[in-house]
Order: structure tokens, then sequence, then C-alpha cells
């Protein structure tokens, strides 16, 4: 176990700006020759941003972004992964916060709420990448699992995918409407998903359920068939592991030891490579409870129960981190 745990954090770029380095890298995706690239203004900037992306693709982040080894409830082993779409997403997202403060693409501008218009070339062409941004990730997570499914020397039986943080075209009461996601997974009847807990805990596959009763439905219809992507935090980063500077020194106390998180780690007999104490279990709800308040709008397939967790390294600066 402690080998396939090393293996998994040898092949895999984990961390901030990193280019994927396996020989096997999914540079040649046809994603990058959709029309969507266009919609970056300038070909200097759209060629920078498609580069990054391309060397990216396939590399896990840092923050709350792993790769799980879990273990069901009849020992069949699943790999979880969590992170989205990477600098490709982060640049779409940047580039469009300074064309909407009249800045040039690749200019810097502050962070603030940015409302587009679908209907408008600025926010046609946001929504555009946007959904660009989304193959990305799902290309990104696929390539990862499956790679780690063949350093298990294991066979693929089943791929269940989710989004959160992202938006969709939905029909809702006879409308047709932008449903936007945040902190948030769709969950309609019959709908798969992969909640995680934390490092320390079980995560689940689930399902949006099918209910008989005309409460529940109702439920499902006003939370726009929606349900939590994760366990959610319960202390900020910051408190958990002190603010640190780039060079990782840390500047203030902080709430959660090394020592403690290692205990939690150790009693659930999990092989933890990587990780810091702002992602520590201690930090998180526990899954069971967040998932109790869904109600019967959900229903649990699998509990999955953590054996290997690979992450990035605990004192690495991230830029990304909310």
């Amino acid at each position: 176990m402690r080998e396939l745990a090393d293996e998994i954090q040898a092949s895999l770029s984990f961390g901030v700006g990193l280019k994927n380095r396996a020989e096997d890298a999914p540079t040649d995706d046809p994603l990058f020759a959709d029309p969507a690239w266009d919609a970056v203004p300038h070909k200097h900037e759209r060629e920078r941003l498609r580069s990054k992306a391309r060397e990216q693709l396939g590399t896990v982040g840092s923050g709350n972004h792993y790769v799980d080894v879990f273990a069901d409830e009849e020992n069949r082993i699943w790999v979880g992964v969590h992170f989205g779409s990477r600098g490709f997403g982060f640049g779409v997202a940047h580039g469009f916060l300074a064309l909407s403060q009249n800045k040039q693409w690749g200019e810097r501008a502050p962070e603030r709420e940015t409302l587009l218009d679908v209907h408008a070339p600025i926010g046609d062409a946001y929504w555009q990448l946007m959904n660009l941004a989304g193959r990305y990730a799902y290309a990104g997570r696929e390539w990862v699992a499956r790679k780690v499914v063949s350093i298990l020397g294991g066979r693929e039986e089943e791929l269940v995918h989710n989004h959160h943080n992202f938006a969709w075209i939905e029909e809702h009461g006879g409308e047709s409407l932008y449903v936007i996601r945040k902190g948030a997974t769709p969950a309609f009847p019959g709908q798969k998903g992969f909640v995680g807990g934390s490092m320390g805990d079980n995560a689940v596959i689930l399902q949006g359920a099918t209910p008989a009763d005309t409460a529940t439905q109702e439920l499902q219809a006003r939370a726009l068939y929606s349900t939590v992507h994760g366990a959610g935090r319960v202390m900020s980063r910051t408190a958990a592991a002190g603010k640190r500077t780039r060079k990782g020194k840390v500047l203030n106390n902080t709430s959660i030891s090394r020592e403690m998180m290692n205990e939690w780690i150790k009693g659930k007999g999990v092989l933890l490579r990587g990780g810091g104490t702002d992602e520590s279990p201690h930090v998180y709800r526990r899954l069971p409870d967040v998932l109790k308040a869904q109600g019967a709008t959900v229903e649990v397939l699998h509990t999955l129960r953590p054996l290997i967790v690979v992450m990035a390294g605990a004192d690495e600066f991230d830029p990304y981190k909310d």
C-alpha cells in the first residue's frame, strides 16, 4: 500500500503552475482544437493560454485538490479526484474580469462581482470559454482517475462525474434558466455524483432521489435539483494553518497542529502523502450530518472509506486558494 501511495505521488503533478510530466500526458486532446478558443480576444493571449492549458491538463493543483483511493462497503476499490480547470480556468476568469473593467486581457484587475449579458459579445464569449473550461476539467479528471486505476492494476467499471462552481442552462417551472451552482452540484432524479468528506473521513457516491411523495418532489424543485459537493469547512485556512508568506513562513498562531492531523489520519488507517493542516479533518463538517440535512432528496449508493490520500505539499504557496 505504501508503494502504491508513493507511486501515485511520483506519477502525478500536485501543486500550482506545474506541467504534466507524464509520458502519456493528454496534450493532444480534441478540446484544444475547439472553436471556443477564438473567444479569447487576442491571438497572442489565446495561444499563451492554450499552451498553458495543454501543459497543465491532468495536473492536480493544491489546496483542497486531491487524489484518493477508497474501498466501498463491498471492498471494491474507487479512485476519487477533486480539481477543476486549473490555470486555464483562472486565466479565463481574470481575463473577463479585466475586460469587464475596460482593461486589456491579461491586465491585473481587482476581483469583484461582474455581471455579463450573455446576449452581448462579451457575455457570449465568456459562456463559450466557461463551457470549454468545464470540458477541460472533465478531461483532466478522467485522465488522472484512469492513470491511478492503471497504477493500481485495476480495470475501470464505472465513471461518475459531477461539476460544482459551474453554470448550466436548464428548464425549471416551465422556464429556461441559467443555473449557477456555487458550492453545489446537480442532483436530478437518478443523476449520480461523488461527494467528498475530508482527508480522514468517508466520501459517498449518491444520486438524486426519485421520490413518490410530493413534499420531497417540491423540495427538489425548490433546490433546482441540487445537492452539496462536499462536507464544507467550519474553519478558515488561516485559522487552521496560520497565514503564510510566499516562502512558507507562518506569521501567526494556528489552531490545528500537524500532530492533531496525523493522529486523526492514523486512527482512520489512511496513508497520507502531502497535505497541510488547512485541510485537516478538524476544519471540515462531518459529511453524514451534511447529507442528513439533504433529507430524502438524495440517496447514498456507496460509502467510500479512504485508504490513500495524496495532495500537494503543506508549505506550498497557492495564489488560487480561497
